[in-house]
């Protein structure tokens, strides 16, 4: 084979590795149609990577779960089986705020209701929180990946920082380094 038609199909296959491994793997990787639904769930919350668009559209935060970050919560979405309109945005503290992680659907688990189902997925065994009541929900981390899988309940690397108001040497300093000679 000449150099040249070896080069191409060296470099061709060296690219193709290369793409291949910059796919972010997920657990139990759903259908590919999948994605083409939640597409509409980007859509629709795009927007609230920006937390205070959030909160402007009526999204509650409450305290952080380890595993789940912060729950911002909109009542009128609990229920709601479309995927433009999750009940729930799950935040995580980042260097510059909080950060979009992760949409969640909540179903009331009523009596004798079963488990809805969106994007192939049953949503999870009934949980109790204390501000909704008794509950399915459905989480897709579409903001960061989950190696436990798309739809997984939980996300292992998502924490929660301790207050930084019980300890300052916790809380980011804000303060920009400054010397300013205020004697006038």
């Amino acid at each position: 084979m000449a150099p040249r038609p070896l080069k191409a199909v060296l470099t061709v296959a060296a690219a193709a590795a290369f793409s291949l491994t910059a796919v972010p793997a997920q657990a139990a990787d759903p259908d590919p149609s999948v994605w083409t639904e939640l597409s509409r769930t980007y859509g629709a919350t795009g927007a609230y990577a920006y937390e205070p668009y959030a909160v402007a559209d009526g999204f509650t935060p409450t305290t952080c779960a380890p595993g789940l970050g912060y729950r911002y919560v909109n009542e009128q979405n609990v229920g709601q089986t479309d995927p433009e309109k999750p009940a729930a945005l799950l935040y995580e503290d980042g260097p510059y705020g909080r950060r979009l992680i992760a949409v969640e659907w909540i179903a009331r688990a009523e009596s004798g209701v079963a488990a809805p189902a969106m994007f192939g997925q049953t949503f999870q065994k009934p949980v109790d929180a204390s501000d909704l009541g008794s509950g399915y929900t459905l989480r897709a981390w579409i903001y960061k990946t989950n190696p436990s899988g798309l739809f997984n309940p939980t996300h292992p690397d998502v924490t929660c920082a301790a207050d930084p108001d019980s300890d300052p040497d916790l809380a980011p300093d804000l303060t920009p380094d400054m010397d300013l000679d205020l004697d006038l």
